[in-house]
């Protein structure tokens, strides 16, 4: 994690760190005849006669749980605001837009007024032209001032390929302004000899956050004609800006905005988001600037048909006996073979990058039994290829070359892959923002999509395709991140005196916790107070004390052991769960073997093999509680909110068999433990409350260990976060609570705010967890309700009916609610 190549005295001052959790590969079967072609002469289906093609199989209209119709909107037009320069509007109507959309008109004259500003509307719903008519506009007068550079702005995505996808549209839209608009991506992938053009020229520059970071921000004085005439800044799906990531990025902006204040420029932000709740206050909080917010959606809309899949069970049987669902992999697989085989432009979306990997070797086989011809169209899109081979899938997908892609979220954000019929996503993707953003993507041309969300066999995804409500009655999650997590503001601190020496006048733009790390920073070695400032005092750039993306330390380069030759790599966090030794690896439709983790030299050494077998790591955790920052009863006993200390190490890995899922064998592991400070949030019984719960001392460690798990799956339903966000431990007896207690805690140090939100929503996170358990037609547990795919413990023990009666009176002690259905008829 962050932090993990600091000096010494930082892990002392701030404590020790670990990793995010882990992440495992997903078991798939087979089961599928894909429907004939289409013939010629025909057209583009309507999206319910594509669903209707899909469900004509046998038993598969059965896997269809609900089908939401959200009819076509039509949308309201405006003019644009007058100091929109002629030359664009001119522009922006040879590209076919006559009149702008009314949140397009109203976000420019926010921009125009010098108002920073955020658009929160849906996908395709012209974000990107609400805040590139004032941005084209302001450039245009800087480029005709008598003071040479002129105006300058700067575009921040959060991936590359969005970064260069938007690098296109505004060479197209500004291709009749001539060379007046000069935009240039900036990124890892520029090549050197290009870098000096961006930087002395360029007056649109296209960059990420990881790029501010530790190449424009520690190199300012390069850059200082930029910064001096910068005018507006650009921050793209912001939204994805959450958890640690998020306050990472929070911090990068409050250094920009100083070095901007040092160059005399006062840049105005505006702010692209999908749909959320309180855009405003999550668009202030990451920029530390109050924003104006435009929410009201006056695009068209196409119809867009969204159905819920629920896989079918098995005659196979899992971990204890339980019943085992078909997986998402295998469904998803199916359903991008059949739209294939009907032409019909879809996309994927898969959680891992290993299953990304799998549906498309599994669509391929398929496709190939139908036409030869037909492989070539499906391919698999994710993180970790390299620069060259993402360019490539992206010039195949605008071309068409490409029909169906299976794709990692790299693809849920503003790249235009305008022109699709439908979206499949293999399994709940964590918030309902990305839900609607991937289904989003398509009907972008709008004409009618459709959007299949096929369910994982997981608590929350089973829970959302039985209540529908939960999706489409709810407006979506409000943007969770934790700017003043003092391991998140530390080495920015140190960061931004390495840039200019921080002053007391600075630390307000660093939020209330700054001033409390600086003694902190300064006993540790790290800064020194001098009469103009704390400076950095180490030779190593300050921007390399943590990676914003949270994986901290060098990515691990996987290599092929025969050849040298660099596959791709993987953050560090992750290589103990994903390329320990004998752990298989995906790359491009190819298997391999992991023969060596070396963790020093940060090198996984594969090997190409065809093994019959996935890998899935198994790990161990011990918590104990630092601080308890508040607490509350519920009845006798207590809901309590603090600093935690995780203890994890992974242990062991199964191999399953990749056809049904079967366990095939365990293999022990010898990896270091890692220790991580995070928060928490946790609830205990009391002796009384387990007597009147009818839970035994036989009972309680299972009834414990399926409400922690359900918990973990349900808490993303009330969180922005995904269930390998956070992690989770339950223990009858614990030694710092002396009760009964189960533990939710941020897989980040630090925390990431998503144990604060599962605190203060705990009565109805709780509850539909008590739901999502009780509803499940398993008889003892099973992956749906109580069983967790990364329990170290091999999902031993459990007590389904238990975990029931144990929420279930914890809940009768909830502060200020109604109590729940009495326990009594429940089994034992």
């Amino acid at each position: 994690m962050a932090f993990n190549h600091l000096p010494a005295a930082m892990h002392d001052a701030l404590g020790p760190l670990s990793v995010t959790p882990v992440t495992h590969s997903v078991p798939m079967a087979k089961n599928f005849r894909p429907s004939r072609p289409p013939e010629n002469g025909e057209t583009r289906p309507s999206p319910g006669a594509v669903l209707d093609r899909l469900t004509a199989g046998a038993n598969r209209a059965a896997r269809i749980t609900h089908t939401e119709h959200l009819p076509p909107r039509p949308g309201r037009h405006a003019v644009w605001p007058d100091r929109i320069r002629a030359e664009v509007v001119a522009a922006v109507q040879a590209a076919g837009i006559d009149h702008p959309w009314v949140h397009q008109a109203a976000a420019a004259e926010h921009a125009l007024d010098g108002e920073s500003v955020v658009i929160a509307t849906g996908t395709a719903s012209g974000k990107s032209l609400s805040y590139l008519a004032p941005v084209l506009s302001t450039l245009l007068d800087g480029a005709e001032a008598p003071n040479g550079r002129g105006t300058t702005a700067l575009y921040l995505a959060p991936t590359k390929a969005l970064a260069a996808d938007q690098r296109r549209a505004v060479r197209e839209l500004a291709a009749p302004l001539g060379n007046r608009i000069r935009p240039a991506v900036y990124d890892g992938d520029t090549p050197v000899e290009e870098r000096e053009w961006v930087r002395q020229y360029a007056n649109y520059v296209l960059t990420n956050p990881d790029m501010l970071h530790r190449g424009i921000l520690p190199s300012h004085p390069r850059w200082s004609s930029f910064l001096r005439s910068l005018r507006y800044v650009v921050i793209d799906e912001c939204h994805t800006y959450r958890g640690v990531f998020g306050s990472h990025v929070a911090q990068v902006l409050r250094r920009l905005r100083r070095l901007c204040a040092r160059y005399g420029a006062d840049p105005v932000f505006l702010l692209a988001s999908a749909t959320s709740a309180d855009p405003a206050v999550s668009a202030g909080r990451l920029t530390g600037l109050p924003v104006r917010e435009v929410a009201d959606d006056a695009s068209p809309r196409g119809e867009l048909v969204f159905a819920l899949w629920e896989p079918p069970l098995t005659e196979l049987h899992g971990e204890k006996g339980a019943p085992v669902r078909r997986t998402a992999t295998a469904e998803t697989a199916d359903l991008l073979t059949d739209l294939t085989v009907q032409g019909v432009r879809s996309v994927a979306f898969v959680r891992s990058r290993r299953g990304a990997e799998l549906i498309s070797v599994i669509a391929k086989e398929r496709l190939a039994e139908v036409d030869r011809s037909l492989p070539r169209r499906v391919a698999a899109y994710r993180g970790g290829y390299l620069p060259e081979e993402r360019r490539a899938l992206e010039r195949a997908l605008h071309s068409g070359e490409l029909l169906c892609l299976a794709a990692t979220t790299a693809l849920e954000l503003g790249v235009d892959v305008a022109g699709l019929d439908a979206v499949v996503i293999a399994g709940y993707p964590g918030t309902r923002a990305s839900l609607w953003q991937q289904a989003g993507r398509a009907g972008r041309s709008g004409q009618g999509a459709l959007a299949v969300l096929v369910a994982r066999d997981d608590p929350l995804d089973t829970f959302l395709v039985h209540h529908p409500e939960a999706l489409f009655e709810r407006p979506v999650e409000s943007t969770v991140l934790d700017p003043d997590n003092p391991y998140v503001l530390a080495p920015h601190l140190c960061a931004a005196a390495s840039e200019l020496p921080l002053t007391e006048a600075d630390l307000d733009l660093f939020g209330p916790a700054a001033a409390g790390l600086m003694p902190q920073l300064e006993t540790a070695g790290l800064l020194r107070r001098r009469p103009s400032g704390w400076h950095w005092t180490r030779r190593e750039r300050a921007a390399d004390l943590t990676d914003i993306r949270g994986g901290g330390g060098r990515p691990v380069q996987i290599v092929e052991a025969g050849t040298g030759r660099l596959l791709g790599t993987v953050d560090e966090g992750a290589a103990h769960t994903a390329v320990h030794d004998g752990a298989v690896h995906l790359h491009q439709g190819r298997t391999y073997l992991v023969r060596k983790l070396d963790l020093e030299d940060s090198v996984a050494l594969v090997e190409e093999a065809a093994p019959p077998y996935s890998t899935t790591a198994r790990d161990t955790t011990a918590i104990s509680v630092l601080e308890t920052d508040t607490e509350i009863p519920w009845g006798q006993g207590r809901l309590c909110y603090g600093s935690v200390e995780v203890t994890n190490q992974v242990v062991s890995f199964l191999r399953r068999r990749v056809v049904t899922g079967e366990v095939l064998g365990e293999t022990k592991l010898d990896l270091p433990p890692r220790t991580l400070r995070t928060r928490a949030v946790w609830w205990t019984v009391t002796e009384d409350q387990l007597d009147a719960a009818r839970v035994n001392p036989e009972q309680l460690g299972g009834a414990l260990h399926a409400a922690e798990h359900a918990s973990i799956g349900m808490l993303p339903l009330f969180a922005t976060c995904d269930r390998w966000d956070i992690g989770g431990v339950s223990v009858p007896l614990h030694p710092d609570t002396l009760l009964p207690t189960v533990f939710v805690y941020d897989g980040h140090p630090g925390g990431a705010g998503f144990a604060e939100r599962a605190f203060h929503t705990a009565e109805e996170w709780l509850t539909a967890t008590r739901e999502a358990i009780a509803s499940c037609e398993c008889d003892a547990g099973c992956p749906s309700c109580i069983q967790s795919p990364k329990c170290g413990n091999g999902n031993d023990p459990l007590h389904k009916r238990g975990a029931v009666r144990l929420l279930t009176e914890l809940l009768r002690g909830a502060p200020a609610r109604q109590a729940p259905p009495s326990p009594d008829g429940e089994g034992t």
